[in-house]
């Protein structure tokens, strides 16, 4: 079966969609640093590209990609949810 995100590090809060994910969904993703698989379950529609949440995540939270952080939560988030510019302050922007 293919993956429906990726992640790069073992340590990623939050994966990338690699096909349109639809709330309800039952989601594998793949590690791309050891092939390890994780299951979770969609709560929000996740559009190609985009990021889900892997774990729970709290306001001020680093959320944490490629193994680094990439910035924090703005507000809490359950996992197998959609990260996006609505819930997430970048370190770049």
């Amino acid at each position: 079966m293919k993956p429906h995100f990726l992640f790069h590090n073992a340590n990623d809060s939050v994966g990338v969609a690699v096909v349109d994910i639809k709330a309800g969904e039952k989601l594998t993703g793949a590690c791309l640093e050891n092939g390890r698989k994780v299951n979770i379950d969609a709560l929000e529609n996740v559009p190609l590209g985009h990021k889900v949440a892997l774990k729970d995540l709290k306001d001020g939270e680093q959320v944490v990609k490629y193994g680094i952080s990439i910035g924090h939560m703005v507000q809490s988030t359950a996992k197998g949810k959609h990260i996006h510019v609505h819930n997430l302050k970048t370190n770049r922007w």
